[in-house]
């Protein structure tokens, strides 16, 4: 159950690496993400949601890869049992958490 929620909530990820949004580009977008991942120049998805969920439980609602600053940044939106949406930060590398804050 825990794999079908986890390879569900994936399939719904918006990966963002500066490039347009669209069919094309998500796409384009996706296997960017995997080659990277396969590189060993990011974590996996699945550590960095571990790793939100360790500071606050709730949904995933939004994940987004991009790349700042020259270093690749996992941004995710995670909606709590209060109806609260909170942002995190984590560095896509080292899964290092940059920021954590209530959205308003």
């Amino acid at each position: 159950m825990k794999y079908r929620y986890l390879t569900t909530a994936m399939m719904a990820i918006t990966l963002t690496i500066g490039i347009g949004i669209g069919a094309a580009a998500a796409s384009d977008d996706h296997n960017e993400a995997r080659r990277l991942k396969d590189a060993g120049k990011i974590i996996p998805l699945e550590q960095i949601i571990n790793k939100a969920r360790q500071q606050h439980q709730g949904r995933i609602i939004e994940i987004e890869l991009e790349h700042e600053e020259g270093r690749y940044i996992y941004e995710l939106e995670l909606l709590d049992k209060n109806g609260t949406v909170w942002e995190f930060e984590f560095d896509a590398s080292s899964g290092e958490l940059i920021k954590k804050e209530k959205d308003d």
